[in-house]
This record gives structure tokens, C-alpha cells and sequence, in this order.
């Protein structure tokens, strides 16, 4: 099956808010903008809305990859893409019609993803997989930055890798959550293309530099992909 280019995505969860236009701009050699959307009830933790998007938008070329982790995304969805969102991703565990938000999402004209929380098997998306433009594989459990990365999820993506091409499709597989260079090469290796970094990149005083590095490390993972 054709490999994907490798992305990055900076999650702006870690960036100085009070600095935005700045933040962005300095991370404007990576792929994507990862959007976190939590709501202090799915997950722990309150972010942000789509009036942020929607001045996101304005600062920034990169495309914004928005990650609902809320209770509602099927009565928040439209909020998100009449902001502007890019990519925008529910979580499996919050949704009561997938397919019905999947076809939302694609008439709004973006690409839809579903994300997974640690303990949820990618065998969940058995039924809608073929219709999917993105995986997200959370690597931590979802609501705070910083985190320490599951090592179980290196399983976890290899085996939604199989499940994809028993399926013969190819939708991008992200990974979100302790990303850094000292696993890149690993989560690609097993079978991720887009690595979600908060701290990694944001926490660096170089971040072109961060988000090279974090590339190049993923690349190694390329070569010995599963």
C-alpha cells in the first residue's frame, strides 16, 4: 500500500496564547495546526472554541487539523467547520451516529477523522474505516498536555494498520500524545504518518529546528516501517 508523506502537526494546547500570531509563525514549517477542543466534561480540561479558529485561521497558510474532545460533536461539528477546520476529528467513545457526522463533515468540504482513546480498539472502526481520511490514535488519555507516552500504543497502530489493509484503504494515521524524538522513529516504524507534538516542538526554543528533528527522526521510522 502507498505510504503517506510524513507530517508534523504542533499542537498550539502547548503555545503562549498571549503570543498567537508569533507562535504560529514559528511553526510555519510544519504540516498541519493540531486544534484541541475539550469541553470539562469528555476530558478534564476547558480550551477553546471556534471564535479562536477563526482568528487561527486568519494568522496561519497551514491547514488546521481540529480534535473535538467533547461530549456533543455531533451538535458542535458545525461550528468547527464554519471556522475553517481542515480536518475535523471526533472521538469514537462521545459519537451516537459516526457515519451520519463522517458525511457531515465531507459535505462541509473537510476530511474527517475518529479518534481513539488508549483503552478503545481499533477494531471499533471495524464497520466505517472505508470511509475515514484520518485515524487518531491517542497516546495519552486525552485532557492534559505533557503527558507520558503508553507504550502499549505501538500494538495499537500496528494493529489498525492490518485493519486498514484488510480493508484495502489508506486513511492517515495520527498519533497524538508524549511525541517527541526520542519515539518518533518508533510510532512511525509502526505504521503512523502523523505525529501530533505539543511541548516537543512548542517547549523548544528552536521550533523549526524541533519540528525538523522530529521529521527526521519519523523518516528513520520510514525506512523499517511494519
Amino acid at each position: 500500500m502507498k505510504r503517506h508523506e510524513l507530517y508534523v502537526a504542533p499542537s498550539i494546547l502547548s503555545a503562549d496564547f498571549m503570543h498567537l500570531g508569533d507562535e504560529l509563525a514559528s511553526v510555519s514549517s510544519a504540516d498541519y495546526v493540531h486544534f484541541d477542543v475539550m469541553d470539562g466534561h469528555f476530558v478534564p480540561n476547558l480550551t477553546f472554541g471556534p471564535g479562536i479558529l477563526r482568528q487561527l485561521k486568519r494568522s496561519t497558510c497551514l491547514p488546521c487539523d481540529v480534535h473535538l474532545m467533547v461530549d456533543n460533536p455531533e451538535e458542535v461539528a458545525t461550528a468547527y467547520l464554519n471556522a475553517g477546520a481542515d480536518v475535523l476529528g471526533f472521538h469514537w467513545e462521545a459519537q451516537t451516529h459516526a457515519h451520519r457526522l463522517v458525511s457531515q463533515i465531507h459535505d462541509a468540504g473537510a476530511k474527517a477523522c475518529v479518534a481513539l482513546n488508549p483503552a478503545t480498539s481499533p477494531l471499533a472502526l471495524d464497520a466505517i474505516i472505508e470511509d475515514l481520511d484520518m485515524v487518531l490514535v491517542m497516546s495519552v488519555n486525552p485532557g492534559f498536555g505533557g503527558q507520558r507516552f503508553i507504550e502499549s500504543s505501538y500494538k495499537k497502530i500496528r494493529r489498525l494498520r492490518r485493519l486498514c489493509a484488510e480493508h484495502g484503504v489508506n486513511p492517515r494515521i495520527e498519533v497524538d500524545g508524549g511525541i517527541s524524538t526520542m519515539n518518533a522513529h518508533e510510532v512511525v516504524a509502526a505504521g503512523a504518518d502523523t505525529l501530533v507534538a505539543g511541548s516537543a516542538i512548542f517547549g523548544a526554543k528552536d521550533r523549526p529546528a524541533a519540528i525538523g528533528q522530529l521529521r527526521k527522526a519519523g523518516m528513520r521510522g520510514q525506512q523499517v516501517q511494519a
